[in-house]
């Protein structure tokens, strides 16, 4: 898709809100004890992030793994940014698939409760990457 700047600026800004509300959706989702849920808005928390430094860097993709594969690729690769975010990401897609698809799946508070805070991380670092004052 061809956007012109202010169009381009208005999409970033939309994708890094969405990253945010839906974060705040898996915090409440959280505090009422739906942990599949949550696993499944943390990622997207993250994904919207990510999605908006994609259309930064004019990359398109319709595939979740592929977008993640470029970030690894141009700034994890590049250590641009450190690795943990590449696994923090990695991990989240994993836990979002099984939360979403598998019969059955367990997670624990613990784990719930630190991708919460990983998500946090990841969006930050991806909000001074497409330069939005902290």
């Amino acid at each position: 898709m061809t956007l012109d700047p202010g169009d381009r600026n208005t999409l970033i800004n939309h994708r890094l809100n969405r990253a945010h509300e839906t974060r705040k959706e898996s915090i409440l989702l959280f505090e009422n004890g739906m942990l599949a849920a949550v696993v499944n808005r943390v990622y997207y928390s993250m994904f919207y992030a990510l999605s908006a430094l994609a259309i930064l860097r004019e990359f398109e993709t319709g595939k979740h793994a592929q977008l993640i594969g470029w970030f690894n690729k141009n700034f994890i690769k590049t250590g641009m940014v450190d690795n943990r975010y590449s696994k923090i990401i990695s991990q989240a897609f994993d836990k979002r698939m099984l939360g979403d698809y598998a019969d059955l799946p367990e997670f624990s508070v613990i784990e719930v409760e630190a991708m919460i805070a990983e998500s946090g991380e990841f969006i930050s670092m991806i909000e001074k990457l497409i330069g939005v004052k902290q």
